[in-house]
């Protein structure tokens, strides 16, 4: 609340799918509007079809719309959410398929199991993890 309040930052940088969903980030967003601070959704490919739909849809519902951040997903990912958005000179326009436009394909998710990862982390100098 204080950075949005004492205007310290210009955009509020996040994803729905790391800021407690749609309605919780909404909710950030309402208040960074009331400061003039304006939205920068988070669209890296980590973040699934579904996540960069739902940041699109809300991007276009609130007032401070600012920037969004954009990476186009792989073929495979593609072909296993079947989305309705595209990317066209430079926006990306939510299609016209109901809700937020992604529909699973199990068939498809079928032909690729689970692969385990890992994402980095931040340590401190004397080893202890932190928070990013």
């Amino acid at each position: 609340q204080q950075i949005i309040r004492e205007q310290l930052i210009d955009y509020v940088r996040g994803a729905v799918t790391h800021m407690g969903g749609i309605s919780h980030l909404k909710k950030t967003l309402d208040y960074a509007a009331q400061y003039q601070i304006k939205s920068g959704m988070h669209g890296p490919t980590d973040i699934s079809p579904v996540g960069m739909a739902a940041a699109m849809h809300l991007g276009l519902a609130i007032h401070n719309f600012g920037i969004q951040e954009y990476m186009k997903h792989g073929a495979k990912t593609d072909a296993v959410f079947q989305q309705s958005y595209t990317w066209e000179d430079g926006m990306l326009h939510p299609g016209d398929q109901p809700g937020l436009g992604v529909e699973l394909n199990v068939d498809e998710a079928g032909k690729y199991p689970y692969q385990r990862a890992y994402l980095p982390y931040n340590r401190l100098a004397d080893g202890t993890v932190h928070d990013w």
